[in-house]
C-alpha cells in the first residue's frame, strides 16, 4: 500500500473531527471518500496533510506514506511531504490561487521547490504541463492571472500545480463540484488518464455518487467523523449495506422512484457524546441496541464490511430502506398560460480602447422565447456563462431588458413604469443559488419573511402576519422557532427553505429558482426537491427552475429547455430530453452526466470552453464544438424543427422545416 491512515484521530477543543478513522490507498487504485457535508471527509484530508488549523490537533493514529508515519516528521520535513509525495486539489480554485501571482509563476513554485530547477527550465516544464492537463496556448496561459480563465481552465492549473512534484498519492477535495457537468467530465478523464500514466494513489473526497462510481476503486462511506461502511466500487453499487449508505442512493433524484427519499435530521454536532451507533437517531430500522451500544465493523464478503447491528440481526441481503416504487412522472399541467417570454434579448455595452472605434455589445441574451403555463415546471440547463440566470433576472425585472415582452398572467413586465412594475412584483419571485448571501444575516427570519410583504401590500396587520407566518414556516418543513432565530442558526438545506418561505409569504403565481440545489447534498437535495414538488401540487405555483443538473431537471421538470450561448437550442418534454435529445449539444451534455449504473464507460467528450457572448461565432453558436459540423452550420443560424407537439430544435442536421 502507498498509503494507510491507522485509528485517525482529529481534535478541535471538544470536536471530535476525525474519530478513529482506517483505510488504505493502493497504487493505481482511488478510493472514494463518501458522505454528506460535516462528516469529516475534508478535515480527513487535511490531517493526512498535516494543514488543520492551529486550534486543531492530531490526538492519535497514524499516516503512514511508503512505510513511514509523516505524523512524526518534523514540520521541515513535511514541507518536503507536501506538493512532493502528496498533492492535493483543493474544491475551489479560485480561492486556492493567488489573484496577484501568474499562472507560470504559481505552477513554477512547485517545481522549483522540490526539484531544483533553474528558472528557464521550470518554466518549461511550466508550460508542458499545462499542456498535459489539456490547457490549450499554453505559452501565453503562463504568463496570464487566474481571473482570465475559466472555472474549468482553473481547476486544470490546480491539476497541473499538484502534479509539478510527480507525486505518489493525490488527495481531490470535490475537485468538480463547482464546475458544469461537461467541464466535470473533462477533469474526471483528466485524472484518470493521469493516474494510469503516472500509477499514482488517489485520495477522491466527494457527494456525489455518480462520481464515485465512475472514479473508485474503493469506497468509503463517512458519518459523523467515522466511516460506517468500506466495500468494492462494484459490491457497493450492487447492494450498499448501511441504512446510511442505502438512504444516500434513495436520495437520488430518479422519477421512476416516485418521491425521493429524505434522510431525517441533520449530520450530528462533531462534539456530541455519541452512545450507541451515531446513525441511530436518524434510522428507520433502529432498535433499542442501536441506542445503547456502538456497533462492531461486520465483515460480509470481499473486502466489503459495515458498521450495524442490522447485519447481524437479519440477513445481510435484505433491502433495509423501503421506497414508494409507484411512478409519479408529472402528467402535463393545466393549459392556462402563465409566463409567454417573446424574442427576449439582455445586451450589455463593452467598452473600446482608445484607438478602436464603432460599438461592441455582450449578447448574453439573445433572442429567446418559451411558454410556461400554470402549476407548470420549465428546467432552463445549461452551461454556466449561457444566459440562464440572466433570462431568470430579466423575467423578475432586476435586469434590464434590451428587446423583447414577458408577458405575466396577461401583463407586459417590459412596459410597465417603476410604479406599475411594483404592483406586479408579488406574482413573481426568485430564489437564488446561495441562500446565507441572499438572507440578511442582521435580520431575524420573521422580519426577512416580513419584508416582503410589508413593502408589497400583502397584508398589513402585524396579526395576521405573524399568523400567515407561522402556517407558512410550518409549510416549508421549519420548525415553530424559527421566526425568531438568524439565519446562520440554520443548516445549509434550511436556509435553502427560508429562501423558498420568503418567494412564498407574498403569495406569488411563478417563482423562478436559480440553481437552488447546486450547493446542497445528496440527501438535503432530496428535501427541496420534494417540498418544491409538494408546494406546486398544493398552491399550483409555477417554476422557471434553472439548473445543470439534468437529474434534477428531469425528475422536477415537465419540459426542459436546453440553452447554449444565449439562445435556447432545444425544448421539449422531460422525456423527449432525456430520451430523444436531438441537438449535439444536448446529447453532449447527456453524455457528461456521471451515472452509478456506468462504470469507466468510454464517452465522447465535449471539448472546448464556450466562445464568449462578445464574439458570438457565425452560423450556429454551437459549431466550433461540434463533431457533425457541415458547412451550412458555419455559416447560417439554423432554423427550429418542430420533432412533436412539444418538441423543438435548431439544428442543421434534422430536416428543414
Amino acid at each position: 500500500m502507498v498509503l494507510s491512515i491507522k485509528a485517525l484521530h482529529t481534535r478541535l477543543g471538544k470536536l471530535r473531527l476525525v474519530d478513529g478513522v482506517s483505510f488504505d490507498v493502493a497504487a493505481g487504485q482511488t478510493f472514494a471518500l463518501l458522505g454528506e457535508s460535516g462528516c469529516g471527509k475534508s478535515m480527513t484530508a487535511l490531517s493526512i496533510m498535516r494543514l488543520l488549523p492551529d486550534v486543531a490537533n492530531i490526538s492519535s493514529g497514524q499516516v503512514i506514506l511508503h512505510g513511514q508515519d509523516v505524523l512524526q516528521l518534523p514540520e521541515s520535513a513535511m514541507r518536503d511531504v507536501r506538493g512532493g509525495k502528496i498533492g492535493m486539489i483543493f474544491q475551489e480554485p479560485m480561492t486556492s490561487l493567488n489573484p496577484v501571482l501568474t499562472v507560470g509563476e504559481q505552477v513554477m513554485e512547485t517545481l522549483l521547490r522540490h526539484l531544483s530547477l533553474s528558472t528557464k527550465v521550470a518554466r518549461q516544464q511550466a508550460e508542458a504541463l499545462l499542456t498535459a492537463v489539456g490547457i490549450p496556448d499554453a505559452q501565453r496561459r503562463l504568463d496570464e492571472y487566474p481571473f482570465q480563465l475559466s472555472g474549468g481552465m482553473k481547476q486544470r492549473v490546480m491539476i497541473a500545480m499538484t502534479l509539478a512534484g510527480n507525486p505518489d498519492v493525490l488527495i481531490a477535495d470535490e475537485p468538480t463540484t463547482a464546475l458544469d457537468v461537461t467541464i466535470q467530465a473533462q477533469v474526471l478523464a483528466l485524472l484518470r488518464n493521469i493516474q494510469r500514466q503516472r500509477g499514482m494513489a488517489m485520495l477522491l473526497i466527494t457527494h456525489d455518487l455518480g462520481v464515485v462510481s465512475e472514479m473508485a476503486h474503493q469506497v468509503g462511506v463517512m458519518y459523523a467523523g467515522e466511516l460506517v461502511e468500506v466495500a468494492p466500487r462494484d459490491a457497493f453499487f450492487d447492494q450498499p449495506k448501511h441504512p446510511y449508505s442505502q438512504k444516500l442512493f434513495a436520495a437520488l433524484p430518479d422519477r421512476q422512484l416516485g418521491k425521493l427519499v429524505n434522510i431525517a435530521g441533520n449530520v450530528p454536532p462533531l462534539d456530541t457524546e455519541f452512545v450507541g451507533c451515531r446513525f441511530a437517531p436518524r434510522c428507520d430500522y433502529a432498535f433499542d441496541l442501536c441506542h445503547r451500544l456502538s456497533p462492531d465493523w461486520t465483515q460480509l464478503a470481499d473486502g466489503h464490511s459495515a458498521r450495524c447491528h442490522l447485519l447481524n440481526q437479519v440477513a445481510v441481503n435484505k433491502v433495509l430502506v423501503q421506497q414508494d416504487v409507484s411512478p409519479t412522472l408529472p402528467s402535463h399541467p393545466h393549459t392556462e398560460e402563465m409566463l409567454v417570454v417573446d424574442d427576449l434579448k439582455v445586451y450589455y455595452p463593452l467598452k473600446r480602447g482608445w484607438l478602436q472605434t464603432g460599438s461592441r455589445v455582450l449578447k448574453a441574451v439573445d433572442g429567446v422565447n418559451f411558454t410556461l403555463y400554470q402549476g407548470e415546471t420549465l428546467a432552463l440547463v445549461g452551461e454556466s456563462g449561457c444566459g440562464k440566470t440572466t433570462v431568470g433576472k430579466a423575467i423578475v425585472q432586476l435586469q434590464r431588458i434590451t428587446q423583447g415582452n414577458v408577458v405575466l398572467d396577461g401583463v407586459n413586465l417590459a412596459s410597465l413604469n417603476p410604479s406599475a412594475l411594483r404592483r406586479q412584483r408579488a406574482k413573481v419571485q426568485m430564489i437564488f443559488q446561495d441562500p446565507y448571501a441572499s438572507l440578511n444575516p442582521h435580520m431575524r427570519v420573521q422580519a426577512i419573511l416580513e419584508e416582503g410583504m410589508v413593502a408589497l401590500g400583502v397584508e398589513l396587520d402585524a396579526g395576521q402576519r405573524l399568523i400567515q407566518l407561522r402556517r407558512l414556516i410550518d409549510q416549508v418543513g421549519l420548525p415553530a422557532n424559527a421566526l425568531q432565530r438568524y439565519p446562520h442558526e440554520f443548516s445549509g438545506g434550511q436556509r435553502q427553505r427560508i429562501a423558498i418561505a420568503r418567494a412564498l409569504a407574498v403569495h406569488p403565481q411563478l417563482i423562478i429558482c436559480d440553481e437552488p440545489t447546486s450547493a446542497l447534498d445528496v440527501s438535503v437535495q432530496a428535501q427541496i426537491i420534494n417540498l418544491l414538488n409538494d408546494l406546486q401540487d398544493e398552491l399550483q405555483v409555477s417554476y422557471l427552475f434553472i439548473t445543470h443538473n439534468l437529474p434534477v431537471a428531469d425528475y422536477l421538470a415537465h419540459r426542459i429547455a436546453v440553452m447554449y450561448l444565449g439562445r435556447i437550442v432545444e425544448i421539449g418534454s422531460s422525456a423527449e430530453i432525456m430520451q430523444q435529445a436531438a441537438h449535439p449539444y444536448t446529447q453532449a451534455l447527456l453524455a457528461a452526466v456521471p451515472r452509478i449504473d456506468r462504470h469507466e464507460v468510454a464517452v465522447a467528450l465535449l471539448q472546448g470552453d464556450m466562445a464568449s457572448a462578445a464574439n458570438p461565432p457565425t452560423g450556429c453558436h454551437f459549431h466550433p464544438r461540434c463533431s457533425q459540423a457541415m458547412a451550412i452550420c458555419r455559416q447560417q443560424y439554423p432554423h427550429v424543427t418542430q420533432l412533436s407537439a412539444t418538441h423543438f430544435v435548431n439544428c442543421h442536421l434534422l430536416p428543414t422545416p
